[in-house]
């Protein structure tokens, strides 16, 4: 042999040798970033976890990728065949590597063509490197060269491993549909709205032909190209046996029919629920690891949570909202402060502080404008959308295209109505519905958790209840004259009431101010203090000041619901759940949930108190209207509440089956209804609450009836019979209005009581009169002439 001959088989037995030698070293990840059989076995996708409904359906995801998981069977044939059609033929015959394909690039290359030899076994190896190092196709000739080596050794591992099946639908479970969707099944439910095993050979030819391009194939983007190459992938499957001619014809001829739903965190029902859900369960992760030790991510890990939330409830507790919201807001708007824009003239420094909050300011800041130019632009009217009202049952419809000053968008924003509505099971504690506010889209803030504001009347079953607990009952008769408390005095009821005497139950069910001041006399607002804080349960501040009887405390309607618990649930507490359940990405359970429970008051104690606030809601109750204008039926136990110059609207009630409660207010407390018939509890939260009822009672899927009773306690041998009777002045009708102010927090060390510090309340308007739109005081009428007002 001759020395050239030798010298070139000894160069290419060496390249060979130093090729093998890499291949080595790459598979027992010397070099590189090979991923390990276990790694293979269970890839780290990073799947979103779900917000999974009491009925199943998915309320939400948590993602950075939106990707979903499903296993063979559940994968509409349709896709499989066209997958294989049109990415890799030769797919059942094939060990992971297509030689035939390979072999052929450099001929194509030639002739100036550019064809692909990756198989669908080498593809998901790619797609394994991305989801277990991170690693995307690289650009650089040399590192792709590298990558290339990689998923062939990993194609080879795969084929030995795993079965046809599951690397088919391992690759349809990681691959990309666009929008940042993932996976088929999420892929068939964003653009088509239904699962992946019910695609028809359109639908799936769609998504298949995507996959060269999910931009540029995109049917929602660019319908056009989708449309040609959907059909190309139609053809492949043609020509590849999988469809007849005529099913591949009839297909061609049909368009790109899109229902897109993707699952957008902003839209969707209980959007404010989701957002409370999400800080939650972070804090979950954070307490809880994996069998690696790592803590779970809810962006990442594929948790599927499940919940309480009833779908139906939930939608007809946002329409309720809705429905309300659009009338009243409608009032509010036309109010001769609201509209001139005068409210604001007092609070200047709060408008400042939106103006340096917003996105704008901030954007021409960056841009180093003057403060002079930013006042010019701020002043300047510009094109912009804002929320409106338009419809409650079509939330997309609720903003518009106008052409407004930013400042008079400020002010315009800020006196949109918010709302918070919950209900939940009394017994269960389980929450059906939460709706935190109007529009998750423009307004971030939640009203049912997150917001504290003062509760006025709703607290009053509190004292009265408290009242039954040291020996009084309903038929006690009471007071309703002036009476002074310290260095407080209380001259009249908030709707102008004085004189005579009244029972305990008439009392409550017209809201008294006067029977209220006169029962924290007697009873000390030390000790009632003590009872709402510690039997209760209030983890809000309850100051041990006579003003708590009027509703001062500020309380989320969360814990107002929770401690609400105890009348229908025959004076057991039951702390909300909405989380029944966490498993991971494999079903496997994490934690399961159990409502928390503790007796706080007697069964009788209970019932007492139910019949007590059924009067509430009958006739000559500030809640009447609950029955002759929304005609709800059936026994019903409430409570309405209005605070100080009617800046919180509040109405809480319940069934024997359900317990929901409604607070109607601006984010500022010095944006409010200027005249008690607007702005009152019964006219602001109670419709909500009716609403809700008209159409639960309607549904009879929810199986909640209106004709359910509350149980007598078997230690009643009767029922409670409740005496109305008083003599009080004419024409003298109680309203749920007024729970005080910051100056009726009082030393109480004046009557034998430990005193403690009046906490700051940021009651603007305290000390000013109401007055009309053309500023001249409000005229005032001695209690026999009080104008009478629907109640």
């Amino acid at each position: 042999m001759k020395r050239s001959v030798k010298i070139l088989w000894t160069v290419l037995l060496g390249l060979l040798g130093i090729f093998i030698l890499f291949i080595l070293l790459i598979n027992f990840r010397v070099i590189g970033n090979m991923p390990s059989m276990e790694e293979l076995e269970n890839p780290r996708a990073a799947l979103a976890s779900e917000v999974i409904a009491e009925d199943g359906t998915i309320l939400g995801k948590y993602y950075q990728v939106d990707r979903s998981s499903s296993d063979y069977n559940e994968i509409s044939k349709n896709v499989i065949n066209a997958l294989i059609a049109t990415e890799d033929e030769r797919f059942y015959d094939h060990s992971g590597i297509d030689a035939r394909s390979t072999v052929a690039i450099p001929f194509y290359l030639m002739i100036g063509k550019k064809r692909g030899s990756s198989t669908i076994t080498q593809q998901l190896a790619l797609n394994l490197q991305a989801d277990n190092a991170g690693k995307k196709r690289a650009d650089n000739p040399i590192v792709r060269g590298f990558q290339k080596l990689q998923e062939w050794l990993i194609a080879v591992k795969l084929e030995r491993n795993f079965t046809k099946k599951e690397i088919i639908t391992l690759y349809l479970n990681t691959v990309a549909f666009g929008d940042n969707v993932y996976g088929i099944e999420n892929g068939a439910r964003t653009f088509f709205s239904k699962d992946a095993g019910h695609l028809s050979i359109e639908e799936a030819a769609t998504l298949v032909g995507m996959l060269k391009g999910n931009t540029l194939y995109n049917p929602r983007r660019n319908p056009v190209a989708s449309l040609g190459r959907r059909n190309t992938v139609i053809e492949q499957m043609e020509k590849n046996g999988y469809i007849t001619t005529a099913e591949a014809a009839a297909a061609k001829n049909k368009p790109i029919v899109l229902r897109y739903n993707k699952i957008d965190h902003n839209k969707g029902l209980a959007p404010y629920f989701r957002e409370v859900l999400r800080d939650e369960m972070k804090a979950w992760c954070l307490e809880h690891k994996k069998a690696d030790g790592s803590n779970y991510n809810i962006y990442r890990d594929g948790l599927k949570i499940y919940t309480t939330i009833n779908p139906r409830m939930q939608l007809y507790a946002e329409e309720a909202v809705g429905k309300h919201l659009q009338d009243l807001q409608k009032v509010f708007f036309a109010q001769g402060n609201i509209k001139s824009g005068s409210v604001w003239k007092k609070w200047q420094n709060y408008l400042d502080r939106y103006v340096k909050e917003s996105d704008r300011y901030k954007d021409m800041k960056d841009a180093e404008a003057s403060e002079e130019d930013i006042q010019k632009a701020f002043n300047t009217p510009t094109k912009m959308k804002v929320f409106a009202w338009r419809s409650p049952t079509e939330p997309d419809l609720n903003e518009i295209d106008t052409v407004m000053t930013p400042l008079d968008s400020i002010r315009y924003m800020r006196a949109v109505l918010q709302a918070g509505f919950m209900a939940m099971d009394p017994e269960s504690g389980e929450v059906k519905a939460w709706v935190g506010g109007p529009d998750f889209r423009y307004f971030k803030n939640d009203h049912v958790s997150r917001t504290r504001r003062q509760v006025g009347s709703t607290f009053k079953p509190f004292l009265y209840c408290f009242a039954i607990m040291n020996g009084m009952n309903p038929n006690t008769m009471l007071p309703n004259e002036p009476i002074t408390i310290g260095n407080w005095t209380l001259t009249r009821n908030s709707e102008g009431s004085v004189g005579g005497e009244i029972t305990m139950a008439g009392a409550l069910a017209r809201s008294l101010n006067l029977v209220s001041a006169y029962l924290i006399k007697q009873l000390g607002a030390k000790a009632f203090a003590d009872f709402a804080k510690n039997k209760i349960g209030f983890t809000s501040d309850i100051p041990p000041y006579p003003s708590i009887a009027l509703g001062t405390p500020e309380i989320s309607l969360y814990e107002m619901l929770q401690a609400y618990t105890m009348f229908p649930a025959r004076g057991i507490i039951t702390k909300p759940i909405y989380i029944t359940r966490v498993e991971d990405r494999n079903g496997n359970i994490l934690e399961t949930f159990a409502p928390v429970k503790r007796e706080v008051i007697s069964e009788n104690e209970a019932y007492t108190m139910v019949k007590m606030m059924e009067g509430v809601v009958n006739p000559g109750g500030t809640g009447a209207r609950m029955r002759f204008r929304y005609k709800i039926e059936g026994e019903i136990g409430g409570k309405t509440g209005t605070t100080n110059d009617n800046t919180d609207g509040w109405f809480l009630g319940y069934t024997p089956q359900l317990l929901a409660g409604a607070w109607v207010g601006c984010e500022n407390n010095f944006l409010r209804f200027s005249t008690t018939a607007a702005g009152q509890g019964a006219n602001t939260g109670l419709p909500i609450w009716a609403y809700f009822f008209q159409k639960v009672y309607a549904d009879k899927s929810l199986k909640i009836d209106s004709k359910s009773t509350f149980s007598i306690p078997p230690t009643l041998h009767n029922d409670i019979y409740l005496n109305y009777e008083n003599n009080l002045p004419p024409d003298a009708q109680g309203e749920d209005v007024g729970s005080g102010s910051a100056s009726d927090y009082i030393d109480v060390s004046q009557y034998g009581e430990e005193p403690a510090p009046a906490p700051e309340k940021p009651k603007e308007n305290e000390k000013e009169k109401e007055k009309d739109k053309d500023g001249a005081p409000k005229a005032t009428y001695p209690p026999q002439q009080q104008p009478k007002r629907d109640n």
